[in-house]
């Protein structure tokens, strides 16, 4: 057949939109938009046919082809998938997941009309903030708190309220470099504060802090190191040794603990990380944490400590700019209510009985998926449930692990090319998306964070993973 024969073969744009096929694709995604791409994919068929190609221009192959492209037009950007890397907390993928609770709050939220800021008992304009306070001043024993959209921003406002045009003081073995590659002393300029480092990287002794207070020092502040941890020769000043200092010569202690934590997690059988109490209990006036990392929660920054200062930070007009919406305190305040059963907290927080699970859970289920996993990858890898080490993630104990079990997937000698990377897509191309991680010549798929309520469907998904055979 001649390339005009099969021009003339293709359907017409309003034959094909009369026919009953098309109709439930007009009633989904509306007249205009089906049009659009049905004109769109008549015109990659006309093309691909006149470059000598080949096409199948039957109107149910037509339709077919439609009713793909307008739904993958139609697909969202932002999609649920399956962390398996063994990061819990993992900034790139959402961090926290809630707890259903909060989730019920947000779809209540979501469909009525809500008391943000309006005082039911007096029926005057309120404050967004009373919404989640009496939880947080309880758990924290702080004097008083704010909310705002983001840890970095409460660190930002607190700056620029306190210490705009004056000196804070860091040691230089704090001044650390958080995700996309957001630095203290930036977020300090942008601030309108003026860094004064003291101390060595490694080594900062309470003389440091003494001698570099002067005329213009507004704070004295100490910032978690949540990224790294520095070994050997070290010196750090803890803050019961800065509090003495600081009352003495009359200037407040800030303290970025990053991500921050309400419980001991010691408790629960997990690594000790400082507790926002332990911290204004310590002599803290501020403290900054976030609250979709340790605490479980949604994204958002919390600023608690002494009235005097907190009542300034929420003064400064940039609070309006940083508040957060009623969808954040509505997952938030479910999420804080938690807390006030510690004993229910690892079966009732998310992310706690994720750090939790223990690993006979995980080598279980890696026994149970090694053989479907095998069958659906063929012959070109290997597939072994072997142990592996989870962590925390997002800042959070850096140097702590989790003992985890999960999947081993390695390729066959003699494969060429990139044959993980390959396997890396085809797993990220799943309906679900699958994302683990690559090292040590090994796919790792750590199964801490499939619980069992979706183990079935990452089964089902597994026939989308056409077996390879090893390449020649």
């Amino acid at each position: 057949m001649t390339v005009a024969v099969q021009h003339l073969r293709l359907p017409a744009v309003h034959l094909l939109l009369a026919a009953p096929a098309c109709q439930p694709l007009v009633a989904e995604y509306g007249r205009e938009q089906t049009v659009e791409a049905l004109r769109a994919l008549l015109a990659d068929l006309r093309g691909a046919l006149l470059a000598g190609g080949t096409a199948d221009t039957s109107e149910p192959a037509v339709l077919a082809a439609l009713a793909a492209r307008l739904a993958a037009a139609n697909r969202s950007t932002m999609r649920r998938l399956f962390n398996l890397t063994g990061t819990v907390l993992h900034t790139n993928l959402g961090r926290a997941l809630l707890p259903d609770v909060a989730v019920q709050a947000v779809a209540d939220a979501l469909r009525w009309p809500m008391n943000l800021e309006w005082d039911l008992e007096t029926g005057k304009r309120g404050d967004r903030d009373s919404l989640v306070e009496e939880h947080l001043l309880k758990l924290t024993g702080a004097e008083a708190v704010t909310i705002v959209n983001n840890n970095a921003a409460a660190v930002l406002l607190m700056l620029n309220t306190l210490a705009a045009g004056r000196e804070v003081i860091v040691s230089r073995g704090e001044l650390v470099e958080i995700g996309g590659a957001f630095r203290i002393p930036d977020v300090m300029t942008r601030a309108g504060a003026v860094l004064r480092e003291v101390g060595a990287t490694n080594r900062t002794h309470l003389k440091d802090y003494a001698e570099g207070i002067g005329a213009h020092t507004a704070l004295l502040m100490k910032v978690h190191t949540s990224n790294y941890i520095i070994t050997g020769f070290t010196k750090e000043v803890t803050l019961p040794e800065l509090v003495p200092l600081a009352r003495e010569r009359g200037i407040p202690i800030a303290v970025d603990l990053g991500s921050g934590t309400l419980v001991d997690l010691e408790q629960y059988g997990l690594p000790h990380e400082t507790t926002v109490r332990e911290t204004i209990e310590g002599g803290a006036d501020l403290v900054t944490f976030s609250g979709d990392k340790l605490l479980g929660g949604p994204q958002c920054g919390i600023i608690a400590g002494r009235k005097d200062l907190v009542a300034a930070i929420k003064n400064n007009p940039l609070k309006r700019a940083l508040r957060v919406g009623k969808l954040t305190l509505a997952a938030l305040e479910p999420v804080l209510a938690l807390y006030h059963a510690p004993d229910l907290l690892p079966e009732r927080l998310t992310t706690l009985r994720l750090l939790t699970r223990p690993a006979a859970a995980m080598r279980a289920l890696a026994a149970r998926l090694q053989a479907p996993v095998q069958c659906a990858l063929g012959v070109a890898y290997t597939v072994n449930a072997e142990p592996v080490t989870s962590q925390i993630g997002s800042g959070a104990l850096p140097v702590d692990v989790l003992p985890s079990f999960g999947l081993a997937l390695r390729a066959m000698p003699g494969m060429r090319g990139n044959p993980l990377g390959v396997l890396e897509r085809r797993l990220r191309a799943l309906p679900v998306p699958v994302i683990g991680r690559i090292a040590d010549d090994t796919l790792w798929l750590d199964l801490r964070c499939l619980e069992d309520g979706h183990v079935e469907e990452f089964e089902r998904q597994l026939a989308h993973l056409a077996p390879e055979g090893p390449a020649a």
